[in-house]
């Protein structure tokens, strides 16, 4: 008989030994929160899911992916693969010699013409009329002639003073121009327009790549 039993207390039943058992919670509360966490996590997993294949086959992105794939129209040209190139190094009127040649039949052209190119900061060099090779022989506006190494730097500034003249290299060797005026010469551009046309040859250009598979 154990000494837990009571004297004169016998039974059936009775309790021996010196452990006693332990009582332990019920486990069905803690499996069905962890079943219900399992089956949130399971949804998620298959609604996330859906949408992406929704994305894919919809051919969408993310926000902030599609723009970097495809940037807002109108935007595109110069955020796609765009690469900066500086502009050309033009001289200054001050530092390009020009000489004015009539190749008409209107007098005074010539003077005229070369007064307003020194107040818009030309040197004058010659001024008459034109040789018997160009004289009355230039239907257009003018030709603008220079060394071939003028053809990027000084041609294209003298050009921008006369709207339509054709300019082009003779081969000669001196930095001197020739302004050829011909029948179709009104007059000079307006100092404004000139200057722009001559900023516009000096802002730097953008190489624009093709556009993404995609967009």
């Amino acid at each position: 008989m154990s000494m837990l039993t009571p004297p004169g207390m016998g039974g059936k039943y009775r309790i021996t030994g010196r452990k006693y058992p332990r009582m332990r919670r019920p486990r069905r509360r803690g499996r069905m929160v962890a079943a219900v966490l399992a089956s949130v996590c399971t949804l998620g997993l298959i609604g996330w899911g859906t949408l992406e294949l929704i994305d894919v086959f919809s051919g969408g992105g993310s926000t902030a992916e599609a723009a970097k794939r495809c940037p807002a129209k109108g935007k595109t040209d110069t955020a796609r693969t765009a690469t900066a190139h500086g502009g050309k190094v033009l001289p200054p009127p001050g530092r390009i010699t020009v000489n004015v040649y009539n190749a008409t039949a209107r007098t005074g052209l010539a003077k005229d013409t070369a007064d307003q190119l020194k107040k818009r900061g030309f040197k004058i060099g010659d001024v008459g009329n034109a040789s018997a090779q160009y004289d009355k022989k230039v239907k257009g506006t003018g030709v603008v002639l220079g060394p071939t190494s003028a053809v990027d730097t000084s041609l294209p500034v003298l050009g921008a003073q006369v709207a339509g003249a054709q300019q082009r290299p003779d081969g000669r060797k001196g930095a001197t121009l020739d302004l050829i005026l011909g029948d179709g010469f009104k007059g000079l551009v307006k100092a404004a327009d000139a200057d722009k046309a001559v900023t516009a040859l000096t802002a730097p250009t953008t190489a624009v790549g093709p556009a993404k598979k995609g967009c």
